[in-house]
């Protein structure tokens, strides 16, 4: 594997060898001193159009973990407030020869561009509102150490599908592990089409406990240009995910940051059925098996780990 652009980018064997080595990983978090030599003298940047804290901040930790060289970039301060384009700012960069460079945009694509710029190898941290491949393999490992194999298992997804890349993303994955995935949100907010991707539509939250996970996404109001919905109050009282909905042995998930009180509610954010905190954990791990993935496994010819987490 030379990038890692999208879902499609991996079959479910390739899911399975990055979660198996994601797993092998999890053992240096209980280590006093959180450190393997793996990418010792290689470097990574984080190139980042957007604001973000769990996805920056884990890729930096995980690439600091393996040893690895960190640099973050953004916007404000740089040289693309002069002007300067996405081209001349990652061919820039890759003069300083970057072993792997990770990317968030805001126009969809632009993780693909990048890949054709530099000959670092390019993770897609999100590209507008297409695709966030590492969050799909965190989801996917968060669900796995919860109820063990995805096969059978009904997941939806609840909330603004047509701003998500979470959600495409997540669509792909899932399907790839064997579950059925359902969209659920106002027919605004549910983009044509979805159908393709593998998922079943509903534009009600009737049937939700029919669900072994509920997938709760937030209002992406920084990407809205017209008038998806008449209130905020009338989508929180249609699809809010709260007590009352939730059936007891029901898994929640929110790639956050959470809105509480709009499209989850409090309680439900603090109650032992929502998964959210160990996502939040499981970004560092996966990040680091698609790092070692991209920049040692292949390249090394290095064994698998002996104790794979996928059945």
């Amino acid at each position: 594997m030379r990038h890692l652009l999208s879902i499609d980018d991996l079959d479910r064997d390739a899911i399975e060898r990055i979660l198996a080595r994601a797993a092998s990983f999890a053992e240096v978090s209980g280590r006093e001193i959180k450190k393997l030599p793996t990418l010792r003298g290689r470097r990574v940047l984080n190139l980042f159009y957007e604001n973000s804290t769990r996805t920056r901040s884990s890729f930096e930790i995980a690439a600091k973990t393996l040893s690895a060289d960190v640099t973050n970039f953004s916007p404000s301060g740089s040289s693309v407030a002069k002007g300067e384009s996405l081209k001349d700012t990652v061919q820039t960069l890759s003069a300083y020869d970057p072993a792997a460079i990770v990317v968030r945009h805001p126009h969809a694509g632009a993780a693909v561009m990048v890949s054709r710029w530099t000959p670092a190898a390019v993770i897609n941290a999100g590209d507008g509102k297409h695709e966030h491949p590492t969050q799909a393999l965190l989801d996917v490992y968060t669900l796995h150490r919860r109820l063990g194999a995805l096969d059978g298992k009904r997941i939806w997804i609840v909330g603004d599908i047509e701003h998500s890349r979470v959600a495409r993303s997540d669509i792909l994955a899932f399907t790839r592990m064997g579950a059925h995935v359902t969209v659920c949100g106002p027919p605004t907010l549910i983009p044509p089409g979805i159908e393709a991707l593998g998922a079943t539509v509903r534009y009600t939250l009737d049937d939700l406990r029919e669900a072994d996970v509920v997938y709760a996404l937030r209002m992406q109001k920084e990407r809205m240009t017209d008038a998806y919905i008449p209130s905020l109050r009338e989508y929180v009282a249609r699809y809010q995910i709260n007590g009352r909905r939730l059936g007891p042995r029901q898994v929640v998930m929110h790639p956050g940051p959470v809105n509480r009180g709009v499209e989850i509610a409090g309680e439900v954010v603090d109650s032992p059925q929502a998964v959210i905190t160990a996502q939040v954990e499981a970004g560092v791990v996966v990040r680091m098996a698609v790092l070692y993935e991209l920049l040692a496994g292949a390249r090394s010819g290095a064994p698998e780990p002996s104790a794979p987490v996928l059945a």
